[in-house]
Parts: structure tokens; C-alpha cells; sequence
């Protein structure tokens, strides 16, 4: 009984969000307390109901229910335990059950942490999640419900896709939807304001810190991605720019460009208009990216459902979403005006390329993504746009981005000059110039002028943000004073920093070579060598390999001994590579084992990657600085200042 238990339980999930979505909406709007009180309690009572059909469907994973259509589909005997537990979000099914109940999770941690938020807001907020619930909860239960009886039921499964069946695989999911679904609460919560009228800078207050917590978990989940491609794939890049990838990217971006206009809305009071429409296309490229990976009109490892019918219910959703807040918007458009004035040089005028340089961004990348599949709908023939323009478009992009991280950091708000400007960053920019052109000239093996640029930037970044920390410091001389946002600003350009050098050096110096070698044989690649001894065969839980056996030396010093693997899964027959990395903070020996060439010879792919380690040592860096900027006490004690006034123009009838 327990799929049909699980059937129950969305089906009271649904129609606690539909009276989530319409009760407190209707609450706030005509004044009745009742109903605005119900907004918490349903928001908690629908988080209960999807995480018990969470923990129904996670229980048939355990106990090998393959009369449960999805389980029989994605599991096995043989499965690890962890994997029978990813397992559960490892396909289209469980993954949209996974997105509703964190959607959810979110929606309660709003009831539980926005106490000091006036109860309409808080009620139109939850009113807006819940609607969008409803979308995701019809769309689970009509087209793609996880509980569904396969009769009759199979003795044995099919397995899970061997790409997934990996730790880093059992973390990434949870992380991403947990940042593609929390850009959800800043659309909510301007979607509220926009109903309510108050479009001050009290909500872009309330919303700052929910915006930094999904930025801070979709940072790390794409960071994740990365670093699984990486070493599970076999092909010793970071980065594709596979379509899938992109529909997590641009969100990022354009809720990296929303966290610093809400900054500019909460300080200023500027922006206003402007941060509301990334408010809501965050979400709405959350949405779209949705749509890429389970329409099927994507090719790709990451995609998950191949169901045209699905695709249609998504893109109506999106439209209805999308339509809906932007008809709303265009109803307040005179009341979302900004009256704030500032000058030409003022950090205000900076974070603003900042933000136009970003959308460019997320333009650039989305034409780049879609326009192979709008060409092929209109039956204007196959285009392909791969990594060259990609990597062109973003070089051009990246040069103004960097440098304005420096300049914004240190100019002062509505005001500033260049005299004092150009005093304060001279120093930062001649530091740059010089440990760059030193470490490009003596430290590297050839000069290349797009490393010293890359170096540059990283450098310039740093001297600007301890310049900026500096300036910060006065004139109390201590680091006491200076606030949480200040820091996390801080360690996010640092990140930044870090991850610009990390990608200047791994793209300039990357060495990669396809060998040949028998046992015994050895190979050097500059410094390093790498000695084959052969292979052997190994036996997993539900898997045979062949394992590599290969020995790393820098110079006559052995470093490791490297175990790279082709498995063959013994129920989808799928091989892969498992490559064997000996990890540095400054290089990476990467081997993969190719094919059996005869006579115990082997290919080998083998890599020497500098600084690739950095990369996701800067974005580990940039989501401590939102985790910081997220917890900075000044939300909570504005919000309490607010609430009586806020509260005041929502006074409710019993």
C-alpha cells in the first residue's frame, strides 16, 4: 500500500498549496486576519505531507519495490545503498518530487524565519509559493508521478544510469534545485510587493538574504557539476558549455546581477524597477531551465526526460508565470519608479554596467544555447554553437566585469570624483601590472599576453578589495566595526579572483596527450613522468573493471600511484571511465584509461593541469561570502524597525 499512500499524500500536497495560493492571497487583500494567519501553518503542513511522500518513495528504493514503476526503472538489486537513495531523485519522476519538496522546505523556512515581516507580506509571499506549487504538483501528478504501478511487476530492475551512480552525484541535485528553486522567494517576494503597492526598499530588505542563500546554494551546486564532469567523464575539461550546464548558468547570473541591485534598492532606494524584473527572470530562467532538461529537445548527460507532452505542460507553466508577473509589473509601473539621483561617477553607476554586463552575458549565452534548437523548429537546417563562441563572447564580457569589481568596491555611493577615484586605485592597478608581468615572464614556462592579462585582472581584484578593506578600516583602525556585508562582498571578489587565475592558467598551460603504452614502458611530460605497469581485472558491488596500474614520478621521485578504470555495469552493459587524479593545490596529474590496443598495450589519456584546483576553490570562496553577507545582523534589526510601519498599511479585520 505504500505507492498508493504515496498518491494521497501529493494529492493533500496539492490541495494544501491550492489553498495556500488563494486563502492568504485573498486575505491580505481584503483585510481578513483569519485567513492571513492560515499562510504558516498550511506553508508547514504542506512541507510534512511532501516529505512523508519523499520518505515513501525513498522506502520502495530500499525494500526493492520494482512494482513501483519508477523504482523498477532506476534501481536494482545489486545498487549500492547510497545510490538506491540517489537513486530517488536520480530520474525525471523523483527529481520533480524532490524540486516540489524543497520548494516547499523553503516556503517554511519563509513562516519560520520572516517573524518580524508583517503577516500580509508574509501571507502574499506564501500565496504567490503556493500557487507555484500548485504548477509543479499538477505537472508531477498528471504527467510524471512517481508512484505509478508497473503490472506486471519485474523480478528485477533496470539499474540506475551509471553516470550517476557516484558521490558527487548523490550531493549535486540536491544542491542545484535547492538554488534553482530558492530564486523563488525573491520572485515571491516581489511579486508580493508589487500586489501590495509597497515597493520601498523594505522588501528588497526582506528578500536580500533568501537571495543570497539560493545564490549561495546554486554557486556550489554548479561548482559541483563541474567538478564531477571533471573527473567522471573522462575528458579532463571543467567546463562545456553543454546545453544543460547553461540552463543552470544563466540563473546564476542573473541572480548574481539581482543580489547587487537589491543592494542598490536597500541602500539607495534605486533600481527599483530594475530589480524587480531580475527578481522575476531569475526565476523565470529557473523555470526555462527546467524546461531544456526534461522537454527532450536537448541531446545531453544531464538531461532527464526525453517526453514532448512534459516539455508542453513546463513551457505553459513558464508562460503563465512569466506572463503573469510581467502584466503585473507593467499594472505598477508607475509606482515602481525610482526618483533617486547620483552621479555619473558614483559606485551606483558601477554596479549598473555591473548588472548590464551580466544580462549581456546571460543574453549572449541564451541565444547561443536556443538558437540551434529555434533553427531546427523552423526547419532552417542543423547549427551547432560550441565552446569557441562561448569562450570568445565571455573573454570580451569577462575584461569591463572584472575591472568594474575593483572600481565599484572602492567609489562611494551618489557621489564621487575621479581625483579621488584615480588616487585610490593607482596603487591597486600598478600591484596588479607588476606581479603579473613578473610571475608571466619568470615563473611560468612561455610567455602568453592573455595569461599576464588574466593574471592581471585576478591580481587587480585583490589589491582592490584589501584597498577597499583598508578604506573600511578607518578611522577606527580595527576590524571590529566593519559588518558582515562588508566581508562578504569582500570574500566573494576574492573568490572571484581566485577563480579568474584559476581558469587563466589551466586554459594557457593545460598539457593533454593521447599515448600508447606496454607494460613497463614511460612516459614524460615535462617535469613528470608516468610509468604503465598494466592492468588488472577488479570486481565491484555491480560492476567488473579493468584497473590501470600506473606510477607518477616528478623528476626520479615517485608521487603516486594511479588506478584509472574502465568499468562495465553489469546490467545496462554501459562502460565508463573512471580517471585517476593525484590532486594539488597548484596541479593535477590526470590519467584515464583508453582502449586495449593488443599484446598488453593500452591508450592512455594523460593531463597536467595547473591551478585547476583553483576554480572551485574560488567558487567555494565566493559562497562563504554570501553565506557571511547572508547572516548579517543588519536584516534582522531593519526588518524589526520596519515591520510596525510596513504592518500599519496592512491592517487586517478580524
Amino acid at each position: 500500500m505504500i505507492p498508493e499512500l504515496g498518491q494521497i499524500t501529493l494529492a493533500l500536497a496539492l490541495a494544501l498549496a491550492l489553498v495556500q495560493g488563494i486563502l492568504p492571497l485573498w486575505g491580505a487583500q481584503r483585510g481578513v486576519s483569519s485567513w492571513i494567519a492560515l499562510a504558516r501553518p498550511l506553508a508547514r503542513l504542506q512541507t510534512v505531507a511532501l516529505a512523508l511522500a519523499f520518505a515513501l518513495l525513498t522506502y520502495s528504493f530500499l525494500i526493492h519495490d520494482f512494482s513501483v514503476a519508477y523504482v523498477a526503472h532506476n534501481s536494482n538489486t545489486r545498487l549500492p545503498t547510497q545510490y538506491l537513495v540517489s537513486a530517488v531523485w536520480g530520474a525525471h519522476e523523483g527529481s520533480l518530487l524532490l524540486w516540489a519538496l524543497i520548494l516547499s522546505a523553503w516556503g517554511s523556512a519563509v513562516a519560520y524565519f520572516s517573524r518580524s515581516v508583517p503577516d500580509v507580506v508574509v501571507a502574499r509571499v506564501l500565496g504567490v509559493l503556493g500557487l507555484v506549487g500548485v504548477g509543479f504538483l499538477l505537472f508531477m501528478i498528471l504527467t510524471s508521478n512517481p508512484f505509478d504501478r508497473l503490472v506486471p511487476s519485474p523480478m528485477e530492475g533496470r539499474d540506475l544510469n551509471p553516470l550517476l551512480q557516484d558521490p558527487g552525484l548523490v550531493i549535486h541535485p540536491p544542491m542545484l534545485y535547492m538554488g534553482y528553486v530558492g530564486f523563488a522567494i525573491p520572485f515571491a517576494f516581489a511579486v508580493a510587493a508589487m500586489i501590495g503597492g509597497q515597493l520601498d526598499a523594505a522588501w528588497a530588505r526582506w528578500s536580500r538574504p533568501w537571495t543570497h542563500a539560493a545564490w549561495i546554494f546554486l554557486t556550489l551546486g554548479i561548482a559541483l557539476g563541474s567538478w564531477w564532469a571533471y573527473y567522471e567523464l573522462g575528458w579532463g575539461g571543467w567546463w562545456f558549455w553543454d546545453p544543460v550546464e547553461n540552463a543552470s548558468f544563466l540563473p546564476w547570473l542573473v541572480g548574481t546581477a539581482l543580489m547587487h541591485s537589491l543592494a542598490v534598492t536597500e541602500k539607495r532606494g534605486a533600481f527599483k524597477a530594475w530589480t524587480v524584473l531580475l527578481a522575476i527572470f531569475a526565476f523565470s530562467l529557473s523555470l526555462l531551465g527546467t524546461f531544456l532538461v526534461r522537454s527532450g529537445v536537448l541531446t545531453s548527460v544531464h538531461a532527464f526526460a526525453s517526453d514532448p507532452g512534459r516539455g508542453v505542460f513546463i513551457l505553459m507553466f513558464l508562460f503563465a508565470v512569466v506572463g503573469s508577473s510581467l502584466l503585473l509589473y507593467a499594472i505598477r509601473a508607475n509606482e515602481i519608479k525610482s526618483s533617486v539621483r547620483f552621479e555619473m561617477l558614483s559606485r551606483e553607476t558601477f554596479l549598473l554596467l555591473n548588472n548590464a554586463i551580466l544580462l549581456v552575458a546571460t543574453v549572449a549565452v541564451l541565444l547561443g544555447t536556443l538558437y540551434p534548437l529555434i533553427a531546427d523548429a523552423l526547419q532552417l537546417g542543423k547549427i551547432s554553437v560550441g565552446r569557441p563562441y562561448f569562450d570568445t563572447v565571455f573573454m570580451i564580457l569577462t575584461l569591463p566585469l572584472v575591472a568594474l569589481v575593483g572600481i565599484g568596491s572602492i567609489s562611494r555611493w551618489k557621489r564621487d570624483s575621479g581625483e579621488r577615484l584615480w588616487k585610490r586605485l593607482r596603487l591597486p592597478a600598478l600591484v596588479a601590472l607588476v606581479l603579473a608581468t613578473a610571475h608571466s615572464l619568470l615563473l611560468v614556462p612561455f610567455f602568453n599576453p592573455l595569461t599576464l592579462l588574466g593574471m592581471a585582472l585576478g591580481l587587480w581584484v585583490v589589491a582592490s578589495t584589501l584597498t577597499a578593506l583598508r578604506d573600511r578600516m578607518r578611522p577606527h583602525n580595527n576590524l571590529r566595526h566593519i559588518p558582515r556585508g562588508f566581508w562578504g562582498m569582500a570574500l566573494g571578489h576574492l573568490g572571484l579572483a581566485v577563480f579568474v587565475i584559476g581558469v587563466t592558467m589551466v586554459e594557457t598551460y593545460s598539457v593533454e596527450k593521447d599515448i600508447r603504452l606496454a607494460p613497463g614502458e614511460t612516459y614524460a611530460m615535462g617535469e613528470y613522468s608516468f610509468e604503465f605497469k598494466g592492468v588488472d581485472t577488479v570486481t565491484g558491488p555491480n560492476y567488473t573493471a579493468f584497473e590501470g596500474a600506473v606510477v607518477a614520478r616528478h623528476g626520479e621521485r615517485e608521487i603516486a600511484q594511479l588506478t584509472p578504470q574502465k568499468r562495465t555495469y553489469l546490467v545496462q552493459k554501459m562502460p565508463m571511465t573512471e580517471a585517476a587524479i593525484d590532486a594539488g593545490l597548484f596541479r593535477d596529474l590526470y590519467v584515464a584509461l583508453g582502449e586495449d590496443l593488443g599484446d598488453g598495450a593500452w591508450s592512455l589519456r594523460v593531463y597536467h593541469k595547473p591551478f585547476i584546483r583553483w576554480i572551485w576553490l574560488g567558487t567555494l570562496i565566493m559562497a562563504l561570502g554570501g553565506l557571511i553577507a547572508a547572516t548579517d545582523r543588519r536584516y534582522r534589526a531593519l526588518a524589526r524597525r520596519a515591520a510596525p510601519t510596513a504592518g500599519a498599511t496592512g491592517t487586517a479585520r478580524g
